[in-house]
């Protein structure tokens, strides 16, 4: 009995969830925080993801088909809205698409210390680009000139005779002068512009540059990695399979 008091009396001091889950499951302590950085664990019903939570009498529950293993880094694709400055409280279990087949778990911390990717065009609408993981974001960023990047843009205006090829080649911007890129009419008021290294604000000036007004942009693809059917506002989890 004096035991069993005592163990008792040890329950009410508070200790951090790794701690006190490597007891209760048996298992070391690193696995412990695998097992709640990974989304496994409950305490009094709700899922706690930091291993330093404080617990006493709480009760705690390992979910079934747990395993301690450490997760991979995720990226998240987002149809950013025309109009709207990006937020973070855009990303969340809300509005995750609901063809997403990546079969990740939604996680607390995939949407904490998130890494931006090639910011649209200003005034832009369309794909963004989130990760958590370094190789992304390297190659992103070291590879940016070399990574061809799709837009499909309203314009209103007259187009000159020779102003689609102008748009392909020979126009300048800032004195110097734009290598070859692949514009195409989508239809009557859209156009399409597949180029690579695109310098800011340089679909306004090459529209600009040839006698058309720019109405409305939107990012449709990232090098191999397309928005696709991707909603408005919503976002999903680059598939394993999936390369920039």
């Amino acid at each position: 009995m004096a035991a069993y008091v005592f163990k008792k009396y040890l329950m009410t001091i508070p200790v951090r969830l790794a701690k006190r889950l490597a007891e209760l499951v048996s298992c070391s302590r690193r696995e412990a925080e695998l097992y709640i950085t990974g989304g496994w664990v409950m305490v009094d019903g709700q899922v706690v993801e930091e291993p330093q939570f404080m617990v006493s009498q709480q009760k705690i529950e390992l979910l079934p088909n747990a395993k301690p293993i450490a997760l991979e880094p995720v990226t998240i694709l987002f149809h950013q809205p025309a109009d709207v400055d990006f937020t973070p409280s855009m990303l969340s279990a809300n509005t995750r698409a609901a063809d997403d087949h990546s079969g990740i778990r939604i996680l607390k911390h995939h949407f904490a210390h998130l890494t931006q990717c090639l910011p649209l065009e200003t005034n832009a609408s369309g794909l963004l680009v989130f990760t958590l993981d370094f190789r992304v974001a390297r190659k992103l960023t070291d590879d940016a000139s070399t990574i061809e990047q799709e837009y499909v843009v309203e314009v209103a205006g007259e187009l000159p005779p020779d102003g689609l090829k102008l748009l392909n080649h020979g126009l300048f911007i800032n004195g110097k002068a734009l290598p070859p890129v692949k514009v195409s009419w989508q239809n009557e008021i859209r156009l399409r512009f597949a180029l690579k290294g695109i310098q800011p604000g340089q679909i306004t000036h090459m529209c600009k540059s040839v006698g058309l007004e720019v109405l409305a942009m939107k990012r449709l693809r990232i090098g191999r990695v397309s928005m696709a059917k991707l909603q408005i506002g919503q976002w999903r989890y680059l598939l394993g399979y999936e390369r920039f």
